[in-house]
């Protein structure tokens, strides 16, 4: 039924043109940078491994190193696995549409779903798809990995391991913990639950409407979303805000003993994500990157708390169980998550 109402080719090939090939590198530059990548994402499970105390194990999840396309299609891959129970509820609820409705409203949203993956996909350096059978698999985005270290001017063989520090403490949460991804697939499934299509249209829309006309925040989540819909969403950023801000934590703390240029790495790289140009900021607004770039914030600022107020194994409690994850009210308010989880 999914592919019924999204053209997922449509959207692979639009986000594809829309994407840019990235920089321009040699045969040798490109082999070099891909070999780099991988060989920091081999090195980088041991200092995840013993800085977090969590063992993921060795390639327990396949490192791919992609160009934009790839990354592009890996998505839509994830997003029609993600969306299938909330346009099957739809369909459920609304019934099926007619031919040339169907033939239409696809393309329709296959051409906004190309349009930001295209954008996306020439700002994302890495990313773990924890929705790939059957352990998931980390994304590295080779052009953008060179593009971000040339704009920054900064050394490229410490740039790429810092990189690869990240997005192995996410396949390291992902494969450690293995309750994690049957956790954000019952919060999507109750999401779908939720859905009533006519009312999330209208009142959507007319949320939309007055938030642009009035320049108010919020991206489109925020404001086409119900209040039962809000409540689920926002139980995900408190994780997805958790996940985000131990990345940064582990890489601040791996990163001065085996990165000798990670200071002028980290300041560089915080003042990149602030964004740059108004149609970019608009789009990050839009799309919801602002609160991406909170969640990196807010959530490492949780995690040094906790670890500075009880250590790094009474951190580890958060990945017990689901009812260890603090909720988002919790990432504000770290000593309430320790007041409620070591009582």
């Amino acid at each position: 039924m999914t592919t019924e109402m999204v053209d997922w080719t449509l959207a692979v090939t639009l986000g594809s043109r829309l994407a840019g090939a990235g920089p321009q590198v040699s045969q040798s530059e490109a082999e070099e940078t891909v070999a780099e990548l991988r060989a920091g994402a081999d090195r980088s499970t041991s200092y995840v491994r013993e800085f977090t105390g969590l063992d993921a194990g060795a390639r327990t999840a396949p490192v791919l190193v992609v160009d934009r396309p790839a990354w592009i299609q890996a998505n839509a891959d994830g997003f029609a696995k993600l969306l299938a129970p909330v346009i099957d509820k739809v369909t459920e609820r609304r019934g099926p549409p007619g031919p040339m409705t169907q033939a239409v409203g696809s393309r329709i949203t296959g051409a906004e779903l190309g349009g930001v993956l295209g954008f996306m996909s020439s700002k994302v350096l890495g990313q773990f798809d924890p929705f790939f059978e059957p352990n998931g698999r980390l994304l590295l985005v080779a052009p953008n990995v060179v593009h971000v270290e040339r704009e920054l001017d900064v050394d490229p063989q410490d740039f790429r391991l810092w990189v690869c520090l990240h997005e192995e403490t996410h396949r390291v949460q992902f494969t450690a913990v293995p309750w994690m991804r049957g956790h954000l697939f019952s919060e999507f499934g109750a999401l779908a639950e939720t859905v009533e299509p006519q009312r999330m249209l209208d009142e959507g829309l007319k949320r939309l409407s007055e938030a642009i006309r009035n320049g108010r925040g919020g991206s489109l989540l925020d404001l086409m979303g119900s209040p039962e819909q809000k409540a689920i969403l926002d139980r995900v950023t408190g994780v997805m805000s958790l996940l985000e801000g131990h990345a940064d934590f582990v890489m601040d703390g791996v990163g001065p003993s085996v990165i000798s240029t990670v200071e002028d790495i980290r300041r560089k790289f915080d003042e990149r994500r602030k964004g740059v140009g108004t149609l970019d900021k608009v789009l990050r607004k839009l799309l919801g990157l602002e609160a991406k770039m909170a969640q990196y914030r807010d959530g490492a600022a949780f995690v040094r708390t906790v670890v500075d107020k009880i250590g790094r194994d009474g951190f580890n409690a958060v990945w017990a169980a689901p009812a260890h994850l603090p909720s988002l009210a919790e990432i504000h308010d770290p000593d309430a998550w320790v007041a409620r989880v070591h009582p």
